[in-house]
């Protein structure tokens, strides 16, 4: 069966990209946690001076002290929210389009098997869609996870997507020509 490669390829990819995400939060972006723990501690100090209407040790806080506070919150929350800013780009990026590109694969291998069209027309889509994911999201990681110099120019180029919207198309084209399952008879 010529999908079956996509379908191997699909089941194994969404292992790896899916597996990815606990990995990068603990790995890639060890400060997170930090950054967050930091935040939440700036900010509760913040909560607290203001709900004892800005006093400490039963005396009125100075204007210095309490903008010191406050630079303080929000240089915390700053730093939060920079160290959550690059898994962000991987949950937008790689990570949802890898998961997705898996799972294009293993519904194009299904679909493959349902067709009654010439094998090499199969095998072309079945490489368009293996290629298009592997230069698209495969090279999103490569830039943003790993931060591979080398992928850029491949990620740049746009071949991945393009790749999967010619296999696309082609299914389309395909399906139309050749459909032989269930609903062919419909």
């Amino acid at each position: 069966m010529i999908g079956k490669k996509n379908i191997v390829f699909g089941f194994l990819y969404l292992v790896l990209t899916a597996a990815l995400g606990p990995y990068m939060v603990k790995a890639v972006f060890p400060d997170i946690e930090t950054a967050g723990a930091a935040r939440q501690k700036q900010m509760s100090a913040l909560q607290l001076m203001a709900t004892s209407g800005f006093e400490q040790d039963l005396e009125p806080m100075t204007a210095d002290q309490i903008a010191r506070a406050n630079s303080g919150a929000l240089l915390a929350l700053n730093a939060a929210l920079n160290a959550e800013e690059p898994l962000d780009a991987i949950k937008g990026g790689p990570h949802a389009h890898g998961n997705l590109e898996a799972l294009l694969n293993i519904a194009a291998g299904i679909v493959l098997g349902l067709l009654a069209v010439a094998p090499l027309f199969k095998q072309l889509i079945s490489w368009l869609f293996l290629l298009g994911a592997l230069l698209h999201s495969g090279s999103l990681y490569m830039v943003i996870v790993f931060q591979a110099a080398w992928a850029v120019p491949i990620l740049s180029s746009g071949i991945g997507p393009i790749l999967l919207l010619v296999a696309l198309l082609l299914m389309g084209i395909a399906a139309a020509i050749g459909y032989r399952g269930p609903l062919a008879e419909g």
